[in-house]
This record gives structure tokens, C-alpha cells and sequence, in this order.
């Protein structure tokens, strides 16, 4: 007996009749993807002074609430952290490719520790299917391992060329719902 549960879901009509504007919105991060694939320097350039200015703002409301707070116990951890988000978003609005290519150390990394985590626990506890989990195991390692193995030039396109092949599959994820809206 299958374990499958199939769910029905009613989509209201109010949805389905702005098919066409999820679908002009998935045209639009896939053409944004593109363009991010295509010109990954200035979307690693762009990715990093858009993440200084979160934390430039983030710094703001951090400044803000230690304001709030000023009597109680977290008054100094309120100004601590709005002092590391404004720093950290003033260096990486300022220095956006030193920035980008500390943020690709990192990344590897994160890939390569990620990508051996999850190969030796896919053979450790052997569930179900553990063969895929060592698959993205051994492409997580060895993604992590190229992109180390290219740095310090890869922080120059890794996080562009990232950003761009996430809008492109967030598209064509928004396409495909469109299109399911069409017929359904």
C-alpha cells in the first residue's frame, strides 16, 4: 500500500485570473537571471554594496531599539550589534569586491563542510535513499572545493553567478505556476 497522499487544493478565482502577472513576473527574475549569469561581476558588485545597505539599516533599527531599551540590560547589546551591522555594511557598501571575495571564502567553505557533513552522514545513518544525499553530498564538497581552489578570483563572479541561477530557477518556478493557473 502506497503512502502517498495526493492533496487537493482548491485555488480561489481571484488568483487564477492574475495568471498572467505571475507569469510576467517569472519572465522577469528569468531575464534578471540571465543577466546576473551574464554580467556576474557587477551582480556580485550589486549583491554586496544591497547586503551593506540591509545592514547599514539594520544598524539603524539596532540604534533605535538600544534607544528604546535605554534603562533595561540589553540597552549595550542593542548598540554592540548596530555598531557590527553598521561597520560590517560600511565596509561592504565601501569595499564591495574586497567584501565579495571574504564572502567567498566563506562560502566555500560553508560548501565544503556542508558537502562532507552530508556524505558521511548520508553512509552514517543510511536512510531511505541515502544514495541521493550522498550525490549532493559529493557536489556540495566539490563545489566548495572549486570555488576555493579559484579564489581569490572566483569572489570576483562565485556570488554573482549564484544570485543569477537562483533568479533564473525562482522564474521558471513562477512560470510554471502561471502556467498551472492557466489550465487549472
Amino acid at each position: 500500500m502506497s503512502n502517498i497522499h495526493v492533496l487537493d487544493v482548491e485555488i480561489p478565482h481571484e488568483i487564477v485570473q492574475y495568471w498572467g502577472w505571475f507569469l510576467a513576473f517569472g519572465i522577469a527574475l528569468l531575464v534578471l537571471g540571465v543577466a546576473a549569469v551574464v554580467r556576474s561581476f557587477t551582480a556580485t558588485v550589486a549583491s554586496m554594496v544591497f547586503f551593506g545597505c540591509l545592514l547599514a539599516m539594520a544598524s539603524g533599527i539596532e540604534i533605535a531599539q538600544a534607544v528604546m531599551v535605554a534603562k533595561w540590560a540589553g540597552f549595550f547589546q542593542h548598540l554592540l550589534a548596530a555598531i557590527l551591522f553598521g561597520v560590517a555594511g560600511l565596509l561592504l557598501i565601501t569595499r564591495p569586491v574586497v567584501s565579495a571575495e571574504v564572502v567567498t571564502v566563506f562560502m566555500a567553505m560553508f560548501f565544503i563542510i556542508g558537502g562532507l557533513f552530508q556524505l558521511i552522514g548520508s553512509f552514517v545513518i543510511a536512510l531511505p535513499g541515502w544514495g541521493w544525499h550522498a550525490l549532493d553530498g559529493i557536489i556540495t564538497l566539490v563545489l566548495g572545493v572549486l570555488v576555493l581552489a579559484q579564489w581569490p578570483a572566483s569572489g570576483l563572479w562565485v556570488i554573482g553567478l549564484f544570485v543569477g541561477v537562483d533568479l533564473i530557477f525562482y522564474g521558471a518556478t513562477w512560470i510554471a505556476v502561471a502556467i498551472g493557473l492557466r489550465t487549472s
